[in-house]
């Protein structure tokens, strides 16, 4: 499963953002990133794609790290967490300001054997990224009520390739906030009960992602 902390932008003023996953023992230089590249940093895995335009992450101390992106930027994705993992509870900290924008926040991940895209949105600005998914319930947890839904991606990109079909899984927040805990296991086992079953190798990391997703795009 990956974890991550993600956004959404169509075309959005200059914003940056901190985040903040857990602390470690590593001790790394900051990093500046500004094309497409994976790796690990502090002991995290992060990963950084757009489409174009001028955006930035800089990798900071321990899980930390800051975005940046302006009107030109069209699809980012950023961020810095985990590349496996089991059920985690994650508490996060961070400044998130979407402004009037096509933008979100929110824990992200994948898993294969089925491939899923999963999200627990926390936060977003003039685009809920659930809209138009079905919906299937509810959970409480770690404060709040998340609506839980389900969509679906055809012929999109995925981390297998450029042309996949999957099912997204949602949980966003009704009451939105930029810092907390959440409690993965929680959303697992309620997405369960509603039948929607994850797949059996987990991929996961904390991350905040920043794109079209109003475009109909799955971004990664």
């Amino acid at each position: 499963m990956r974890l991550l902390l993600s956004a959404a932008c169509a075309a959005a003023l200059a914003v940056t953002g901190t985040f903040i996953a857990s602390p470690n023992a590593y001790a790394e230089a900051d990093r500046t990133l500004t094309s497409n590249l994976t790796g690990t940093h502090n002991g995290y895995f992060f990963s950084f794609w757009k489409d174009s335009g001028n955006a930035s992450m800089t990798l900071r101390a321990d899980g930390r790290y800051t975005s940046s992106w302006d009107r030109s930027t069209n699809n980012w994705v950023g961020g810095k967490g985990w590349a496996t993992g089991t059920r985690r509870t994650v508490t996060y900290s961070g400044s998130y300001n979407p402004g009037n924008n096509n933008t979100y926040l929110a824990l992200y991940g994948w898993t294969r054997n089925p491939l899923i895209e999963y999200y627990v949105v926390e936060n977003f600005g003039t685009y809920n990224p659930s809209s138009g998914a079905q919906r299937l319930g509810t959970v409480t947890t770690d404060g709040g009520t998340y609506d839980i839904l389900r969509s679906q991606r055809v012929n999109a990109p995925c981390i297998d390739g450029d042309r996949c079909t999957f099912y997204q899984y949602w949980s966003v927040r009704q009451q939105k906030r930029s810092s907390g805990t959440i409690t993965t296991a929680n959303h697992f086992d309620a997405w369960a009960r509603a039948g929607l079953n994850l797949g059996r190798r987990r991929i996961r990391q904390l991350r905040h992602d920043l794109g079209r997703r109003g475009a109909g795009r799955t971004l990664w």
